[in-house]
């Protein structure tokens, strides 16, 4: 049996308690000579030798040997690994310190800011990183984690939905898995699962076989100027397209990026008009929630216009060039982007979708000024 003295996020018990898989006993214990800091641009904190200073946590007993290999996994995937020390109590703990060099230490860690801004979401991942315990080695789904992140806030968001009206009123009861696979993941993932699920006669379906592609939640925003009556899109070569075979796989669109784990929907599309266009948005106004392509990918899209000023300058090309985008901005009146859409050159459906939406309202934003 092992104790574990713990500090930073797995403060949190339903942290630590999703990483183990059960329920423990854990008492608040201090760490002499020691201070906690996040780990500069992470999510998580470090430890680090501070004489003086004392680091707070939880004393944790007893840890058998499956309970430490679990943990092992999960901060080892951070690069950490155990020491032996002494905490102000007198018992000898476990601490995970980060390999040297690894991670610096950045502001000085506050556990109620970490739970109220990130817990959940971290939390909710957690239970990805763990569902790879014995079958991925941990440096793998580090290199994964900040996707997996995304997917944990998009999982979270999925299950704020509202209650049907229409629809089934469905419990997890409805469908049975009896395996699941992850035969590709990257950035993005693909996900096989071997199940049934129940019809609306309320008997069982054949077991059957059905794939889906992880992309994580996005938000799509239409910067719009209702004085000028002008629009502004981007345009940047597309995968999809090439793909599928297109002749010219440069798209136009209205901006568009995956939400960051840590934002809403609405400061993400904020945030893109700036990196792709330059352009800062006032009002934001939302268009619609929905599935683009719900038989084969889990992605769910937020789409808005976004009102703004955009003036005759040109705007500047936009992109991240850690993302190797490249993105050129055009500016266009109102009516030649249905013209675009008309003859097919602009076949992007958020697009579409929110140009039809800013058809039926145009009249009341421009009267609005």
């Amino acid at each position: 049996m092992a104790n574990v003295f713990v500090y930073g996020t797995l403060c949190h018990l339903p942290l630590l308690e999703t990483v183990l898989g059960r329920a423990v006993a854990a008492v608040p214990a201090r760490l002499p000579d020691h201070a906690v800091f996040w780990a500069q641009s992470q999510p998580f904190p470090l430890i680090v030798a501070a004489p003086g200073q004392t680091a707070q946590g939880l004393f944790v007993p007893d840890l058998g040997a499956e309970d430490m290999a679990r943990l092992d996994y999960y901060e080892g995937g951070f690069a950490y690994h155990t020491r032996e020390v002494t905490l102000d109590n007198g018992h000898s703990a476990r601490v995970y310190f980060p390999d040297p060099g690894h991670w610096l230490p950045g502001a000085p860690w506050s556990l109620a800011d970490w739970v109220a801004a990130r817990g959940a979401v971290v939390t909710e991942t957690a239970r990805d990183v763990m569902a790879l315990y014995g079958n991925t080695p941990a440096a793998e789904a580090l290199r994964r984690y900040g996707m997996m992140l995304g997917r944990g806030a998009s999982r979270l968001r999925a299950a704020r939905s509202e209650p049907p009206t229409l629809r089934r009123a469905a419990t997890s009861a409805d469908v049975d898995i009896v395996a699941h696979r992850q035969p590709y993941a990257n950035y993005f993932a693909v996900e096989e699962f071997d199940l049934r699920y129940r019809r609306f006669d309320g008997t069982w379906s054949d077991q059957t076989t059905r794939a889906a592609f992880v992309s994580g939640d996005a938000a799509t925003v239409l910067p719009y100027d209702p004085v000028r009556d002008r629009v502004l899109l981007v345009e940047q070569f597309r995968p999809g397209l090439y793909a599928r075979g297109e002749a010219n796989p440069w798209l136009l669109e209205a901006v568009a990026g995956r939400i960051d784990p840590f934002e809403t929907p609405e400061t993400c599309a904020r945030r893109e008009a700036q990196e792709e266009a330059g352009v800062v948005l006032r009002d934001l106004i939302e268009v619609a929630q929905y599935y683009p392509s719900p038989g084969a990918k889990t992605e769910y899209l937020y789409s808005y216009v976004g009102l703004c000023d955009l003036p005759d300058a040109t705007p500047r090309s936009g992109g991240l060039a850690e993302e190797v985008e490249d993105i050129r901005a055009h500016v266009l009146p109102f009516d030649r982007l249905m013209d675009l859409i008309r003859r097919r050159e602009a076949g992007n459906g958020p697009l579409i979708l929110t140009a039809m939406w800013l058809h039926a309202n145009r009249a009341t934003l421009r009267s609005a000024g």
